[in-house]
């Protein structure tokens, strides 16, 4: 099956800046990538090259089998791209907004009336279709925004910070919508400062440093770099420092040190299974009235990959 997206080499420079440097990767049909970076990574500058926006100095883009630089016309009519900014006129209706762009497409008039009204229902928004986007919220503003990009039933859906200054009702309708629309098939590439939303989202992520992919994989696989160790936290009655010492006597612990007057924080192998045995070590030395197993997350991954919180 041939891949929705393929980029290979992709770099483009800024007088002495590199901003981005041999970035290549690729998406399956019906899988959703999510893409991470922290400010100033490149990630602005990939996308906008892998949707037709900016012509890379080096490497290739391929959506559907068709080269974006040899034959745009074609490969752009399989993308859907959302930006980050609103993308809208705002003395015209919801309605109004999808018909201007859906005739930008090429939509013969009855398919467009068809693809309003499913566009529509998906951003759920039906009720609210005839009115002046100026009188939208931030969320309906955003869910129209991505209405007007699946209008042509592309092949992939590229959502740069999609649920960005939106409310918390929105945001999860733009969820949903995306998670439902990979289900039926279609191909993201989702970029977003949000941690959570990535890992609930994405089949695979690729992070961005310095212009460089520098990982991409499951979620698993990313935080597989991490080793196996948990963070293991015990509130303990009595005495914390005998306490500590038997913690690390104990097989598959690494680490265990007072952090306060009732804590011993340690860094163990499969912390959760490990349990019936830290609180038996501590037997005699301390009573054990609170547990926390903190596992690696991805959030941990991208830190120890950039050496940068995702917003720094």
């Amino acid at each position: 099956m041939t891949p929705t997206l393929v980029c290979e080499g992709l770099e483009k420079r800024y007088g002495d800046n590199l901003a981005v440097d041999g970035v290549g990767f690729q998406i399956e049909p019906a899988q959703a990538y999510g893409l991470l970076g922290p400010n100033g990574a490149g990630k602005s500058t990939t996308v906008s090259m892998l949707v037709g926006l900016l012509r890379p100095d080096k490497g290739t883009v391929r959506i559907c089998g068709a080269d974006l630089a040899g034959d745009p016309m074609k490969a752009k009519a399989n993308i859907g791209y959302v930006p980050q900014e609103i993308a809208l006129f705002p003395e015209l209706t919801g309605r109004e907004n999808l018909r201007y762009f859906g005739r930008l497409y090429g939509l013969s008039r009855r398919d467009l009336r068809r693809r309003i009204d499913e566009v529509l229902e998906l951003v759920t928004l039906t009720d609210r279709a005839d009115e002046k986007i100026s009188g939208y919220s931030g969320g309906m503003k955003r869910r129209i925004n991505i209405g007007a990009a699946l209008l042509h039933e592309p092949k992939i859906l590229v959502l740069d910070e999609p649920t960005v200054g939106v409310d918390p009702q929105s945001r999860k309708a733009i969820l949903d919508g995306v998670e439902l629309l990979v289900r039926q098939g279609m191909s993201l590439l989702y970029i977003s400062h949000y941690m959570e939303e990535v890992e609930r989202i994405s089949d695979r992520v690729g992070v961005i440093d310095r212009g460089r992919l520098v990982a991409e994989g499951t979620r698993k696989e990313l935080v597989s770099r991490l080793g196996t160790a948990d963070r293991v936290e015990l509130v303990l009655d009595g005495d914390l420092t005998a306490a500590a010492e038997k913690l690390r006597a104990v097989e598959g612990v690494t680490e265990a040190v007072v952090v306060d007057g009732s804590t011993v924080r340690l860094v163990a192998r499969d912390g959760r299974h490990l349990l019936p045995s830290l609180i038996g070590a501590v037997e005699g030395a301390a009573a054990v009235t609170g547990v926390e197993v903190v596992e690696p997350d991805l959030e941990a991954a991208f830190l120890h990959l950039t050496g940068s919180k995702l917003r720094d």
